[in-house]
This record gives structure tokens, sequence and C-alpha cells, in this order.
């Protein structure tokens, strides 16, 4: 159609109307000076960003490990007890414990056996074992035998207290003890005694207090003086008072050097009511010695002067341990020499049907020692110990020259002993532990008598300790001992010598717990039921039973 008009009308027409419409827009656009003028680019480039390059991780499955591990663990040896020599089993107070805190620390342990034996014990702890602590514990057993008096009884009580400051203790205790035996060790067809005229009741009455540093002072001085007193009796016919002292001083030079000095005393004083004896027995002793504590090398040198009464003599304190193989082997020697102190309650503790002494004399020993200590895996150790041991002034016991039922204090001023030693024990934590010990005595070189009289050649003791399950306590222990030998000098057998008879005590426990408050517990002592002498004419107890309860509050 646009052609149509195209062609109708002039094109002449058509350019001088669009030249005309050009000519009037541009001279409008100049006359306009009042707008502002800008200048358009268009581009057809865009910037465009790229997108990050990432790394890719393809996750590799783990190679399967067949291989089975090896754990080794090194564990010390769990040696945490001392070895002991055990003895005869019998129901026992539980023990003064300082480190009381917490729980139950109160208990009453009571029951009843064969011969007519109760038996009562206690022990009950008060403080706090911080700053103060006080226990006192106690016991009570009695028996009659088969044979006419063969009676006996014993009652211990003890209080032992404490009081803590940030470096030290003070320390004290008091205790009473009365031990009560017949002399029933004579002719039962023949004789016959009032039971007054043959009783034997010891009486000891004691107190001790001392002073501790329970933490290194700046000089690094360690100290534990106390002191001791004991007054100790026989029915009042016989009396005996005995101080005793006891004053150690370490100095530390470093942790493996240090000075020790140990000054100790005993003084007693022995009497008998209605005569004029009285025995003063004093002895006194000095040792200073060296230590020096090394990972492989133990050394302990020195000397002890003693003073026992009017005799003075210098001791040898030299002792040694190496180690061959650390932890495992040790090598121990030594030359070392003391005193035992004797007194007539030390002498009565060990022949409670002794007659009166009339002279008291401290015993002298001096030795020399060589032997070997092992730990053998985790829980297994040994000792082994060979000695040359010479005593000067030991008491010998002899049965009196009218029916045997007592005996008298015989002197030898000289005995000389080749000791072989050994014990082991075997500790599986608290769970079970196994101990054993031999002493091998032979006796030479007397000077005064013919035979070591009432001193065992051989013995060998023997404790089991097993927590069989997490309620019972089983245990048992052994002491079996060679013959003695025994001067009669009593009736027709004057001047005779006699071979005693060895023995063996097998005796065996049990404790069972019932709940947290009660345990019931039985003890067999004799098993065997041997009627064995430990001192001549005196039979032990046969098979002897006895049990009861036990009461933790």
């Amino acid at each position: 159609m646009f052609m149509q008009l195209f062609q109708k009308y002039n094109p002449k027409f058509f350019i001088t109307a669009i030249f005309f419409c050009c000519s009037f827009s541009i001279v409008r656009a100049q006359n306009d000076t009042s707008r502002r003028q800008t200048i358009e680019i268009t581009s057809s480039y865009k910037p465009v960003l790229r997108n990050t390059v990432k790394i890719n991780l393809y996750a590799s499955p783990i190679t399967a490990d067949t291989s089975r591990p090896r754990l080794a663990y090194n564990i010390p040896p769990q040696n945490l007890f001392f070895t002991y020599q055990p003895v005869s089993l019998k129901p026992l107070a539980l023990d003064a414990d300082t480190t009381l805190q917490l729980g139950d620390r109160n208990q009453l342990k009571a029951g009843f056996g064969s011969f007519a034996t109760p038996y009562v014990s206690g022990a009950f702890s008060f403080g706090d074992g911080k700053k103060n602590l006080l226990n006192v514990y106690g016991n009570y057993i009695s028996s009659r035998g088969s044979i006419d008096n063969q009676d006996f009884s014993e009652i211990n009580v003890r209080g032992d207290g404490s009081i803590f400051t940030p470096k030290s203790e003070i320390y004290a205790h008091t205790a009473f003890a009365q031990h009560e035996y017949y002399q029933y060790g004579y002719d039962h067809t023949i004789d016959s005694f009032n039971k007054a005229d043959i009783r034997r009741s010891y009486q000891d009455l004691s107190a001790g207090i001392g002073f501790r540093n329970i933490a290194v002072n700046d000089l690094n001085f360690i100290y534990d003086p106390h002191l001791e007193l004991h007054a100790f009796s026989r029915e009042g016919k016989a009396t005996e008072t005995t101080l005793l002292l006891y004053l150690p001083v370490e100095k530390k030079f470093s942790d493996a050097v240090s000075l020790k000095v140990t000054a100790t005393g005993n003084f007693d004083k022995y009497q008998i009511k209605n005569s004029t004896l009285q025995v003063t027995n004093n002895l006194v002793e000095l040792t200073p010695e060296f230590v020096y504590y090394g990972d492989r090398f133990t050394f302990h040198g020195g000397v002890t002067p003693a003073w026992n009464n009017n005799d003075v003599n210098i001791l040898p304190n030299i002792y040694a341990e190496a180690q061959l193989q650390k932890n495992v082997l040790i090598v121990q020697a030594g030359w070392i020499g003391n005193y035992i102190a004797n007194s007539f309650r030390t002498l009565s503790g060990e022949n409670p049907y002794m007659q009166d002494p009339t002279f008291l004399n401290n015993t002298k020993q001096t030795q020399y020692y060589g032997g070997i200590k092992a730990t053998l895996g985790n829980h297994f150790s040994f000792n082994a110990r060979a000695a040359f041991i010479t005593f000067n002034n030991m008491p010998l016991f002899i049965n009196d020259s009218l029916d045997g039922k007592s005996f008298y204090i015989k002197n030898e001023r000289r005995i000389d002993d080749l000791q072989i030693h050994g014990d082991m024990n075997f500790i599986n934590q608290d769970k079970f532990t196994l101990t054993a010990g031999l002493d091998l005595n032979t006796y030479t070189g007397l000077l005064d008598n013919a035979k070591a009289w009432e001193l065992y050649p051989l013995k060998v003791t023997g404790s089991l300790r097993w927590n069989a399950f997490k309620q019972v306590l089983i245990k048992g222990d052994i002491a079996a001992f060679s013959g003695a030998k025994a001067l009669l000098n009593y009736g027709l057998n004057n001047g005779l010598e006699k071979n005693m008879k060895g023995g063996t005590d097998i005796s065996a426990g049990a404790e069972f717990k019932i709940n947290k408050q009660f345990s019931a517990w039985l003890d067999l002592d004799n098993l065997l039921n041997s009627k064995y002498e430990r001192w001549n004419n005196y039979p032990v107890y046969g098979l002897q039973v006895i049990g009861g309860i036990l009461i933790h509050f």
C-alpha cells in the first residue's frame, strides 16, 4: 500500500517532507542549551568470573591389618610386704592404725573354743587422724588344758595417741598386761601342789612418749627421740623397773649421702621382795654411721661404742648391698655387733616357767655374714644368708634340781653359731601371700656348758593368706623344729642329758564376711594334735578349735 501511495503522489513531495522534519529537529536541539549532553558507549564485552578450581579428594579403603598386636606391659614387682617369720596362729587384736580417716574404725571380736577357751578383743579409734588420733585396743583369752594345772590366761590393754602439727608429731602410749601361767611340768603321779604355790602371774605397766618430724626441715635433719618406762612384777614378789631411751638423728647431705647417729640406753633395776638381792643392769650404746644410697650400691659404715655396766667395748657396724642385676639380684655382706639387753621382763616372756633370776647379764653378739637376695618375676623373692655368730654371756635354761617343774638360768660365756638362714615370699597383691623361713644353727665352742640347752638346732616356719573369694579369707601357719638338748638336774636324772623330740604345729583358719558389719571366723590350732614340748616337761595343748563373730562399726 505504501508503494501505491509513493507512486500516486510525486516522490519529490516525500523527499521534501523528510528533509524538513530532520532540519526542524536539529534546530531544536541546538536551541536547547539547558540540557546536559552525554555520550553513551555500548560494548558487547561482558566480564565473567571464572569458577574456583577445587581439589577433589577420593577416599580409598584402608588396608586391613592382620598382624596381632604385642601388648607388653612393664609392671613393677608387687612385693609390698616385707618378709616376716610367722608364729603360731592366734586370734589377735587389731593393731593400732595411725592412718585411719573415715569408715568403720571400731571392731569387736568374740569367740569360744575347746579347752574352755573364751576370747574377746576390741579396737576403737577416735580423732580425725589429721590433727589428733587415739587408738584403744585390748584382748583377753584363757584356756584350761587336759593336764592338771595346765592353765593359762592373758589380758592386754593399750592406748596410743598422737597430736599432729604441719611438720611434727607428738605421740604417747600407756599399756597394761597380765599373763598368768602355772608350773605344771612335774610328775603328777608323785607330786601334788597347791595352785597358789605354782602360780606365775606377771604384770607389766608401761608408758612412753616421743617426738618426731614428719617433714624434712631446712637443715635436712630427721629425728625421733622417745623414752619408755616399764614397771614389771611377779605378784609383788619380784619387781623390776626399766627405763628405755632411744635417740636417733639423721643428717641428709643429699638423696644419696647421710650421717646417722643413734644413742640407746637401757637402765634396769631388779630386786626380790624380802631379800637383800638387788641387781642393777645398765647398757648404753652410741652408733654413728655413714650411709650411702646408690642406684646399684648401698653402704653403711661405722662403729658402736657400748658401755655394758662397767665393761666398755667397741663393736663393728659395717654392711653393704650391691645389685648384680638391677632389681633382680643383690649381694649382701656385713660385719656387725650389738648387745641384747636381758631383763626379768624379757626372759620371763621367753620362758614363763623360770625361777626368779639371781643375776642379769646382757648378751653381746658379733657376726660376719654374707648372702644374696633376689626377685624373680613380679611376685616371688627370696633371701639366703650364711653367718658366723659369736655370743657372749648367753642365758641358758636348765630344769631345777627338785622336781623339774621350773628352770633356772645358767650363764654361758661364749657360744659360736654357724647359722644358715633362708626365707621366701610369693605375693600377689592382697589376694594371695605365701611366706616361708628356715633357720639352721650349729652351736659349738661352749666354755661353761656341754651343750646349748633348750636352743633349737633347726626351725622351719610358713604362712599362707588367701582371699579365696570376695567374702572368704583362708589362712594357715606351720612351725616345725628339731629337738633341742635338755639337762635333767632333778631326781634320779641328776646331770642326765636328754634329746627332746621335735614337733610340727599346723594351724588353719577362715573368716567369712556376712555383710558390711558382721563376719564369722574359725581357727584350728595344732591340727596334728601333737603334744610336743617347747620346754622340757611342758607338753602343749592338743587340737584346739575356737570360733566366733567379728563386728565392725
